[in-house]
């Protein structure tokens, strides 16, 4: 289980206006659970690019998004679990885009995935609904998704119309990152 870990947070002058604050971690985390969609950047087994829109929750201090084992997302992911996930607005005068870096690791455990089931229908409704059952995702017209859960290692946050560029680093190396 993930566990909500405190970032060291850091200011970008270069990117700020005079005067800026670094946006709060606990402000990021509330924008990453209410976001609705984000995009995946995976790479490819041959070095390219790949980059998808999908839906995640956050839950435990982690981004967790689901996917079907035959798409390009989780193929990439089997060969390299590194990626990115972004979410915000395209607004140039307001908002906040987030940038989150960190591993895609499988969620397999039972009463996790039941949880993260119950937080999908709370996030999206209905037709969001799974059943958590053999270390996947199980939807009502028979498809299977894996689940996935990204804990940051390091996340950015670009805040707009009082422009700050707030970096975020976790863990121990987070001071030499």
């Amino acid at each position: 289980m993930t566990t909500e870990q405190l970032p060291t947070t850091d200011l970008d002058p270069r990117f700020s206006a005079p005067g800026a604050v670094p946006t709060e971690w606990e402000t990021a985390c509330g924008l990453l659970a209410r976001a609705g969609v984000y995009w995946l950047s995976t790479v490819r087994p041959d070095g390219r690019p790949h980059v998808t829109p999908l839906l995640a929750v956050w839950l435990d201090g982690a981004l967790h998004f689901c996917t079907g084992e035959d798409e390009r997302k989780s193929r990439n992911l089997a060969a390299n679990s590194h990626c990115v996930l972004t979410t915000g607005n395209d607004s140039t005068d307001g908002g906040t885009d987030l940038v989150v870096e960190g591993d895609a690791v499988r969620v397999t455990d039972g009463a996790k995935l039941r949880r993260l089931a119950d937080a999908w229908v709370e996030k999206y409704g209905e037709e969001w609904r799974f059943e958590a059952r053999d270390g996947a995702f199980h939807h009502a017209d028979g498809a299977q998704a894996l689940v996935y859960e990204v804990a940051p290692v390091k996340a950015f946050g670009f805040r707009k119309g009082d422009y700050a560029q707030t970096r975020w680093r976790f863990g121990p190396q987070a001071a030499r990152r």
